[in-house]
């Protein structure tokens, strides 16, 4: 075997190997993503089944508030329905989920502002204010909400990791001939959105 052979398939050999890690720091910074969804995933559906309780515990005072509650209803299920979209389609690196993550964070803050909004209505009713349902209700939106706050953060710390690698050299020579492209933030857009709800009744 002549010496060029020797140096060609030296060559090839670290190409190769190179490519190859190139490709496997693409595919665990694509599963650091999964993950970090996947937290922010369960926080959304620990507030999406305490909406219900909270409805149920407030219709009985207001009961001239049926539009407010109404809103809540229809905010929860338009956030779900954004959720279900993105599941469907792969999870936060599929294919559609860049415009449905997009939809999840609008859905997200109507659904904020109409919990929010309960919340300062439920203020005019004393033994509302009183319950300890109400209360306990309270308790676990402020603490589901720090969390969807957190997970959040660290969903977009690891989005900004994977898309930054993406666009580096030499990565960006092979990133979309991998399968991979950049993946959408989950960025709640209003000021107000962005801080746990003001919800306490003592």
């Amino acid at each position: 075997m002549s010496t060029t052979l020797i140096v060609i398939l030296a060559i090839i050999a670290l190409v190769a190997l190179w490519g190859i890690g190139i490709f496997n720091r693409l595919i665990q910074l694509k599963n650091q993503v999964k993950n970090a969804w996947s937290q922010i995933d369960v926080q959304l559906q620990r507030r999406y089944d305490l909406i219900p309780n909270l409805i149920e515990a407030v219709k009985g005072y207001m009961s001239y508030e049926k539009g407010t509650l109404e809103a809540v209803v229809n905010a929860r299920n338009q956030a779900q329905a954004a959720r279900n979209r993105i599941e469907a389609s792969g999870g936060p690196t599929g294919d559609i989920s860049q415009e449905a993550i997009k939809q999840l964070a609008t859905a997200e803050t109507v659904l904020k502002g109409a919990v929010t909004n309960i919340m300062a209505l439920a203020e005019n009713y004393p033994q509302l204010r009183a319950s300890e349902n109400m209360q306990q209700l309270q308790e676990e939106l402020s603490s589901t909400e720090n969390k969807v706050a957190f997970s959040r953060q660290a969903y977009n710390d690891s989005v900004m990791l994977y898309n930054t690698a993406q666009q580096q050299f030499p990565a960006a020579l092979f990133a979309a001939t991998f399968g991979h492209h950049p993946v959408e933030q989950f960025v709640v857009e209003d000021e107000g959105v962005k801080k746990a709800p003001k919800v306490s009744f003592t």
